[in-house]
């Protein structure tokens, strides 16, 4: 076996990029690689985004806390982009909330209130992504779900178990539901309707009632053979006084059959040559399944026998023998068995394969078969080694045998996941192989307390060190501490700054438990990570896409800023030039002007102001202003990317968040034992409300939920206001809907009216805001009378204030008017930070409030660093909890490195 020369081209670290190729020890072919690819490194760096929250899942009532790290090419602190967009999504991929957040120094924070009015049960997600990073597609935004559980709106758990099965070839489907109440006694005789819904297609339905056990089974047959991917279980049992609990349950799980692929190291099966071959088998749910099979030739005899060795992951040899054919039999954890199609063997190709289990370097194999060496011999090959977009490195090699083995130090490569590629002579890459570098060089994070062990309220002091390279290390850093007891979860399932930054942001498709392979990485967890990185793509960009010029278009700026922009025009519609515009922001005591270009556009950029604040722009200064028209830009719109993570959506939210909801109960409760009531006046004042309309007084006389008028003082436009103000509304598809039904899969819209009138959405582009009194949400008419008049579910009444009839003059019909050469905007800004409240319990126990604390977020703080001496100092009130307190640690410094830690209390 021969070993073949190898020119390395290995940059100093890479700070302006890295160093151009040596066309002393490449030809041409190589150096343009190396070039272009540098050209894709410098011009498209990649931006991340990632975000540590204060805890992996929440209750309706909760605040959710979080910090965002912005990084770029070696995860530096990103200086490309200055804001950031966190959006949460609904089941149904609307969105329910957005913030745009600045970022300092890479760094950014913010929060999300989860009100009781805009948010149910369910399964949501947080999207995080900068302007920028829209030029890379979907792929790179960062994406988690969230899981959303109630105890404010519903007071009835439920819990479902499916089966499939098949009955004279027809599916048939099984679910048997339980129900019970807070005290976890069942939910007995109470009638429950039931439907399986599918785009709003109605494929089955039914009643029953629950037994002695709150147990109710629900099945079907799939007569009509539709196809159930995407459908839902709707359920309704009834409460009492006329009163119903909804449940959404997914028929992921039982609408196909579990699925296995084979995936050969390199690309392909060659005959007579002996390749590593990784598999993967998931259940319908994306999960992965234990599983165990054999491979048998076309003789019918056993060539080898496999089983997964992690989350129904494994990998076995096999050497292809000409004139031979293969099939996999397969039996999976749960009994099915399958015979999935194994991979097609060829002829006259050449594969890389990689050993990874040396800690300090990769063991590098490339096999060939007669015909190609036939036709290649002699010739030349290279092998280029990437991380993170930059090459680390560069090989030449000439094929004079079948087999070919050499060793790469890992020291050239940076933590993370690296990409080693062969091509041709003319620049054709012919196979592929990724493999995760682990240096352990992450940021050393130590965390100790005063003590070991604390009472309840009593006072943590707790010390962060960060060394690097056994130096003390600055840097900054988020802390979140929780009461394990009430928050309970799985660590290897966790999306944390090391899994997200490290791994699955550069690796296509779903990764379940990412940070198994970081909690404790032994040589189990290594091993298995090297087979996951044979089942999955890499997420960077191909060298087909550099070769040929196909890098995708700059087409979304970095922003810095907010930026106001717009076109000055004249009566006529002529653009002017060289016009002047003025800014101002009141609250922000900030003037500026400009001029407009030939097209009469103007632009203010880099602006810094809170959401909702009032800019004014004017055009007055300018000759014959009155003739003059201002119109503004609309903010672009984020589009929803498709939910890559969607296996880790969780169907019985309420028996797996149990004993959080539990603790979410009592804190509610308790927040409403006590509710001053203050009486002012007795005097009452006669308001509009829809009682005043005969088509709308069938609705019940107090709305679900009102929005005062002036909620909407400042508003610019009415539309996109209500959008954010209708609590326990979804705005989607250029309708609103009532957010219960339509995460169940109703769209039957909500009606507005305005002064009892129904009306369009471009109607409320015509209200003043000055004279909306108040808006009435109604998402239930019980009598079913507007909803059948209208064909609508839900309404939206809005009611203008009176206005008496006076006389006014010309000069303040002007005013009234108002002046085209000026427009007062409310857009969308800043989000303003908010505080997190810690308690503080100072003196004896019985001077201190008597109201139970039942925090489960015991300290968050988004803005820790460390000093020059590596050191921060934190301190705290534990709550009333009793039990084991997680502190987790999470940060980066100014080179990029990144640190993790994750420390443990005991409060009795």
């Amino acid at each position: 076996m021969r070993l073949f020369r190898f020119f390395v081209i290995l940059p100093a670290f890479i700070v302006a990029f890295y160093l151009p190729v040596s066309a002393q020890n490449v030809d041409a072919v190589l150096n343009q690689v190396m070039t272009k690819s540098a050209k894709a490194y410098t011009d498209v760096p990649v931006e991340k985004v990632y975000l540590h929250f204060d805890k992996p899942y929440y209750a309706v009532g909760d605040t959710i806390w979080f910090k965002a790290y912005v990084t770029y090419n070696l995860h530096q602190p990103s200086p490309i982009s200055r804001i950031i967009y966190v959006d949460m999504i609904a089941p149904h991929d609307s969105l329910v909330q957005g913030a745009r957040v600045q970022v300092k120094n890479g760094v950014a924070w913010g929060s999300f209130i989860l009100s009781q009015y805009a948010y149910k049960k369910g399964n949501y997600r947080v999207v995080a992504l900068t302007n920028y990073m829209n030029n890379n597609g979907f792929s790179y935004f960062f994406n988690k779900n969230i899981t959303i559980g109630d105890k404010v709106n519903n007071q009835v758990s439920a819990q479902v178990a499916l089966k499939s099965s098949l009955v004279n070839k027809t599916t048939k489907i099984q679910a048997q539901i339980y129900y019970k109440d807070d005290d976890g006694s069942p939910y007995h005789d109470k009638k429950v309707s039931w439907e399986i819904q599918k785009d709003d297609e109605s494929i089955a339905k039914g009643k029953g009632v629950t037994d002695k056990n709150g147990f109710i089974d629900v099945s079907f047959l799939n007569i009509k053979n539709v196809k159930l991917e995407g459908a839902s279980l709707l359920t309704a049992v009834e409460t009492g006084d006329h009163k119903t609990v909804a449940n959404t349950f997914s028929l992921k799980t039982v609408t196909m059959p579990n699925d296995f692929q084979f995936f050969p190291e390199g690309g392909q099966l060659i005959t007579g040559v002996r390749t590593k071959i990784a598999f993967k088998a998931i259940k319908p749910d994306g999960m992965g399944i234990d599983v165990k099979g054999t491979i048998t030739d076309n003789a019918n005899n056993v060539v080898t026998e496999f089983s997964s060795s992690h989350l129904g992951m494994g990998e076995f040899v096999l050497s292809p023998e000409d004139g031979k054919t293969y099939t996999a039999h397969v039996t999976y954890a749960d009994g099915g068995s399958a015979t999935p199609e194994f991979p097609k063997v060829g002829g006259d190709g050449i594969n890389l394969g990689l050993d990874n289990n040396d800690p300090n370097v990769l063991n590098l194999k490339l096999q060939c078969d007669d015909a190609f060496l036939k036709d290649f011999k002699d010739k030349t090959f290279f092998v280029l080694g990437k991380s993170e977009g930059a090459i680390y490195f560069a090989a030449k090699i000439v094929l004079k045998d079948l087999v070919y083995s050499a060793t790469i130090a890992k020291s050239k490569f940076p933590t993370g996941v690296a990409q080693i590629t062969l091509f041709t002579d003319d620049g054709e890459p012919v196979s592929e192989r990724v493999a995760f570098i682990q240096h352990n060089d992450q940021i050393n994070l130590s965390v100790n307390s005063d003590h070991p062990d604390y009472a309840t309220r009593q006072l943590v002091e707790l010390n962060i060190m960060a060394k690097n390279a056994d130096q003390p290390d600055q840097g900054n850093f988020s802390v979140a501490v929780v009461d394990e007891s009430k928050v309970p979860f799985d660590e290897n399932a966790e999306t944390t700054i090391l899994s997200n930054l490290l791994l699955t942001s550069d690796i296509k498709g779903y990764i379940e438990q990412p940070n198994y392979y970081f909690n404790h990485p032994d040589q189990k967890a290594l091993a298995d990570l090297d087979i996951l990185l044979l089942t999955q793509g890499y997420r960077r960009f191909s060298y087909d896409e550099i070769l040929n010029n196909k890098m995708p278009a700059l087409r979304f700026y970095p922003e810095q800023g907010i930026n106001v922009s717009g076109t000055l025009r004249g009566n006529s519609g002529i653009p002017i030039n060289r016009g002047n515009v003025k800014i101002s922001i009141p609250d922000k005591n900030f003037f500026a002007n400009t001029v407009t270009d030939a097209d009469g556009r103007f632009s203010f950029t880099n602006l810094v102001f809170p959401d909702s604040a009032k800019v004014v722009l004017s055009a007055r200064d300018n000759p014959r202003a009155g003739e003059l028209s201002l119109t503004v830009d609309g903010e672009p719109r984020q589009s929803i990317p498709i939910n890559y993570d969607e296996p880790d959506q969780v169907i019985n939210i309420d028996s797996v968040l149990s004993a959080y909801l539990k603790n979410s109960k009592m804190q509610y409760s308790d927040q409403h034992l006590l509710k001053e009531v203050v009486i002012k006046d007795t005097r009452i004042e006669k308001t509009t409300t829809h009682m005043d309309y005969g088509n709308l007084n069938t609705l019940p006389q107090i709305a679900d939920h009102v929005i005062k008028g002036s909620a909407f003082n400042g508003c610019n436009n009415v539309l996109d206001c209500l959008k954010a103000l209708a609590s326990g509304m979804i705005f989607d598809n250029e309708n609103f809907y009532v957010f219960q039904d339509y995460s169940q899969g109703k769209r039957t819209p909500v009606q507005i009216f305005v002064k009892g009138s129904p009306v369009d959405l471009n109607f409320l582009l015509t209200l003043n805001v000055a004279e909306i009194e108040s808006v009435e949400l109604f998402y239930k008419d019980q009598l079913g009378i507007v909803n059948s008049t209208y064909n609508s579910n839900g309404a939206i009444v809005i009611n203008m204030r009176k206005v008496e009839s006076t006389k006014i003059s010309y000069q303040d019909l002007k005013q009234i008017i108002g002046n085209r050469y000026e427009v007062t905007l409310y857009p969308k800004g800043y989000q303003p930070l908010r505080a997190f409240y810690i308690p503080r319990y100072t003196g004896p126990r019985a001077s201190q409030p008597t109201r139970n604390d039942l925090r489960s977020t015991i300290y968050w703080n988004p803005n820790v660093n460390t000093d020059k001496t590596g050191n921060a100092s934190l301190e705290f009130y534990n709550a009333d909890g009793q039990g084991t307190y997680r502190v987790t640690v999470e940060g980066i410094d100014k080179d990029g490195n990144l640190g993790r830690q994750v420390y443990r209390y005991t409060v009795r």
